[in-house]
């Protein structure tokens, strides 16, 4: 987390320092901004990205004319202490062309943590008509045999060398394996968190 006694505004001419915004869901890269110490205060203080912008020389929170508020998740300081990483969750399109990001970057970046996150809606509000809503009302073993039925698909696909077919069915295993997650009350971060204990 961020430490901002330690953050060094004063090692730029105009006590500004960058602030790299990525989604706290997808990681994906959405836009970069400056912030001075005022700028960052009040980002922690509502919770909201905010700015200073170089052009109007005042400050200006991230969605405040649009309604497309950045949502502070989490916030750190590089090695340097002179720039900032801020996780955020978009309320809507970060750029002002109506792009999810500042950056064209392919819009399948990070679309595992963005399905994430709709099965975890999905299980929050139940919708009628929702394939996802039915496998939480069938509980954990359909799901489960779900995973396991699509496991062996990819099996199959993958043994016969059809790498077309590999990837739709794997697909599906992912989907599911996602569902299966959020109805064991876990996360992509909690497989990511036991693997990097492995690794060590």
């Amino acid at each position: 987390m961020i430490q901002t006694d330690k953050l060094d505004f004063a090692k730029m001419p105009d006590g500004l320092i960058p602030a790299i915004v990525q989604d706290a869901c997808t990681l994906k890269v959405l836009m970069l901004g400056y912030m001075n110490r005022e700028a960052l205060d009040m980002t922690i203080a509502s919770g909201n990205v905010t700015f200073f912008s170089r052009s109007r020389q005042c400050l200006w929170t991230k969605g405040e004319t649009s309604g497309n508020y950045l949502k502070v998740k989490q916030m750190y300081q590089d090695c340097d202490n002179d720039t900032i990483l801020v996780k955020a969750i978009p309320a809507g399109p970060t750029c002002h062309r109506g792009t999810t990001s500042c950056f064209d970057t392919p819009d399948e970046e990070g679309f595992i943590r963005k399905l994430q996150s709709v099965v975890q809606q999905r299980h929050k509000e139940m919708p009628e008509n929702s394939y996802t809503t039915k496998l939480f009302i069938k509980g954990v073993k359909k799901i489960a045999q779900k995973v396991g039925e699509e496991a062996t698909e990819s099996v199959i696909e993958a043994v016969d060398g059809n790498r077309s077919r590999f990837i739709y069915e794997a697909s599906d295993m992912i989907y599911h394996l996602l569902v299966l997650l959020e109805q064991m009350g876990c996360s992509i971060e909690d497989l990511e968190k036991e693997l990097a204990l492995r690794h060590k």
